[in-house]
């Protein structure tokens, strides 16, 4: 006979989504409820209902008729948020055709990356095997990118998958040299390249920032002519999409990496009066009193790398989610990709090693990230009202050995099947 755990895990395995639909109140029961947002609650109940969270607690009432899930022994989660991906925009990244993740010109304010989701791309199962269920996916390149989506990975349509559809500007911040990395400072990746005098690169530097507040400038000015209205005013999509971020309704994304360009950045957005998002730490530590000053929060980019520059210490990316924390900057993480996806909550426990507390780990890929992206009443934890996003696992999700039994995502199961399953259930029943 089986005993309930096995009999909960075959029927949240088997469960078709005929009946998901037809019944749509779930209560999940046995399990060790972790909110995120409080104290962990042993034995909980959770209840879910027309895709929200309608109960959670050590004795919450059971509806008449809502199908029980034992998970005796198992755990409890919000859904995992990946803060900085291309899913959805980018299958095969070679190949052109499977590519919509740029526009080929530098002010793109009006593209929605929301639009050109493509919802059958393989890599949001994967992701959903890992516990993530909901991701930013951004536009990249250009100066003004663009417009992010937060996104659920779970829908036919980009319009179902949608949880914001805009959820933050992108800009790419210029960068004296072109920004760290390897290549070395200025340029120089080829021998015998000729340098650039240092002189000039800061007179293009400058140049860049002066023509991103021009752009602003337009912007305020397109602002201004539309209020006063008249017959000769047009409309034009490129500023339409810049006034929510002059007014502070949209945040604005900054990609930058040199502590230099993340001072400028910071300067830019506190003149031009936006909200500003930090994407990638780079060498945020290096500011991260100014960005406590400003409130600014920092999207942390993959620990497990290495060192940007030749001369940092081997432990950099490690330690610097760490190190904004302690500054008391919020963080969350991204994987700034789709290969990589899975790695979310490895990058998370990486930091905990080199000095991160777990729980701020922990907020980083859940509660936290809703706050920064703007959507922390609906997501990030599990609390009453709340979308029902949530990962049932057998331990801790930030551990490479727990293993993800089931989803929920919009109070729905979600299907853990991927193309690897299928390929090794494939190659398994080979004859």
């Amino acid at each position: 006979m089986k005993n309930l755990k096995t009999t909960a895990i075959t029927f949240l395995f088997c469960l078709c989504p005929a009946a998901a639909m037809a019944a749509d109140t779930y209560v999940l029961r046995g399990a060790t409820v972790h909110p995120v947002s409080g104290p962990d609650i042993a034995n909980g109940v959770v209840v879910i209902s027309d895709g929200k969270i309608a109960d959670v607690g050590a004795k919450a009432a059971i509806p008449k008729g809502a199908k029980i899930v034992e998970l005796k022994g198992l755990h409890v989660y919000p859904g995992m948020i990946d803060s900085a991906t291309q899913i959805g925009l980018i299958e095969t990244g070679s190949i052109r055709e499977s590519n919509d993740s740029s526009e080929n010109r530098d002010y793109v304010p009006e593209v929605r990356a929301i639009a050109a989701v493509n919802p059958a791309s393989e890599y949001i199962p994967v992701g959903r095997a890992a516990g993530i269920t909901a991701v930013i996916t951004a536009p990249q390149g250009g100066v003004v990118s663009g417009q992010a989506a937060l996104m659920h990975l779970d829908g036919w349509t980009w319009e179902e998958m949608a949880i914001r559809q805009s959820a933050a500007m992108m800009l790419q911040f210029p960068s004296i040299g072109g920004g760290r990395g390897r290549g070395g400072f200025g340029g120089g990746m080829f021998p015998g390249a000729q340098r650039t005098p240092f002189a000039e690169q800061r007179r293009q530097y400058e140049q860049r920032i002066k023509a991103i507040h021009d752009y602003f400038d337009a912007a305020r000015r397109y602002e201004k002519a539309k209020a006063l209205g008249g017959p000769a005013f047009q409309v034009d999509p490129q500023y339409e999409a810049m006034l929510p971020v002059l007014a502070g309704k949209l945040p604005l994304a900054v990609r930058a990496s040199d502590a230099r360009s993340i001072k400028d950045a910071i300067a830019f957005c506190d003149q031009e009066k936006v909200k500003m998002i930090l994407i990638g730490t780079g060498e945020a530590y290096k500011v991260a009193a100014d960005l406590k000053a400003k409130n600014i929060p920092v999207i942390c980019g993959p620990t497990l790398a290495l060192p940007e520059e030749e001369d940092d210490p081997y432990d950099q990316q490690n330690t610097i989610p760490g190190e904004l924390v302690k500054a008391g900057v919020k963080i969350a993480f991204g994987t700034f990709g789709n290969q990589f996806e899975r790695n979310l909550p490895f990058q998370a426990a990486n930091a905990v090693s080199y000095g991160l507390p777990y729980e701020e780990a922990l907020k980083a890929v859940t509660l936290n990230a809703a706050e920064i992206w703007g959507v922390g009443d609906q997501l990030g934890s599990i609390e009453k009202g709340k979308i029902a996003d949530l990962i049932i696992t057998d331990g801790d999700p930030l551990e490479a050995r727990t293993n993800i039994k089931q989803a929920f995502i919009n109070g729905k199961p979600a299907s853990l099947e991927t193309k690897h399953t299928r390929l090794y259930k494939q190659y398994m029943e080979r004859p």
